[in-house]
């Protein structure tokens, strides 16, 4: 595992890389308060056969936000992602995403359909907001809080805000929740702050997903979705139904996981990399 930073278009970027540079690449873009080492388990199981690229999304982990907060937009942090790829060397890619990642995976492979090899999107993608009927404002309130708020010990921290209840652990996921951890006066803080996840958020509400999935080429597009909590399923399977119909992409259950469902069972999710997006198919298409 290789930790840098770099600078592009002026902001200081930290990315995390596993595996040999000359192999296919997988590029990893987390969701809201994600970090690069969110994808830790996934990426070192799969880096003796591909170049695996992840970054701190702007704003996140030792990512500087973007001064202006209307690049969050869909179409300026495309942008802003291909002059990143250009930096690092990256022609064309696998693009493996979650949650509000995919939803930036799907708009960057509308208008770089040629670049993306392949696209898995870890539960994300498909809630459209106007769907969800939830405004803005209440959803923003939610992150003002809980991004704000702060506990006096790394255990407090890794026990309430990294692990949900009876959530599996391991020593890899443990060293993705101290990339987590923001310090200021001897407390532990989120990383992320309520004003990045408030111009995110903004972003998904001005850039429905609705209004331009239709768009997104279907070929090796592939969704895995939640189950959990299953009070979550009437609004999941309805707006599921409406991203296959526009997109045509490929729908698949992870079974008993919540929405991070690369932590809950990364070798169901390993097994649809596989069985996607084989070295065969990167060294021959």
């Amino acid at each position: 595992m290789k930790r840098y930073s770099i600078a592009c278009v002026g902001i200081s970027t930290h990315i995390t890389e596993w595996g040999n540079p000359n192999h296919p690449v997988i590029f990893c873009l987390h969701g809201l308060g994600g970090t690069s080492l969110s994808f830790i388990e996934l990426a070192d199981a799969l880096k003796h056969d591909y170049r695996i690229v992840s970054i701190d999304a702007p704003g996140h982990g030792k990512t500087e936000p973007f001064p202006d907060e209307r690049d969050y937009q869909f179409a300026r942090f495309s942008d802003w992602l291909n002059q990143l790829f250009e930096q690092l060397h990256i022609e064309d890619f696998y693009f493996l995403s979650h949650s509000w990642g995919s939803f930036i995976a799907l708009f960057y492979q509308k208008e770089q359909p040629e670049r993306v090899r392949g696209s898995i999107l870890i539960d994300g993608g498909y809630q459209s907001k106007r769907l969800r009927g939830t405004p803005l404002e209440e959803e923003s309130a939610f992150y003002d809080s809980d991004f704000e708020e702060s506990v006096a010990t790394w255990e407090e921290f890794r026990d309430v805000a990294v692990y949900g209840p009876k959530m599996r652990r391991s020593p890899l996921l443990d060293l993705a929740g101290k990339d987590f951890v923001r310090m200021q006066d001897g407390r532990y803080y989120w990383h992320a702050r309520a004003k990045t996840a408030r111009a995110i958020l903004t972003a998904m509400y001005q850039d429905e997903i609705l209004d331009f999935l239709d768009d997104v080429p279907g070929d090796n597009l592939v969704l895995l979705h939640a189950t959990l909590p299953v009070s979550e399923e009437p609004f999941r399977q309805q707006a599921i139904v409406l991203w296959q119909q526009k997109t045509g992409g490929t729908v698949m259950s992870a079974p008993s996981t919540s929405h991070i469902v690369h932590w809950d069972d990364p070798q169901f999710v390993l097994q649809v990399i596989q069985e996607n997006w084989t070295i065969s198919k990167s060294l021959h298409s």
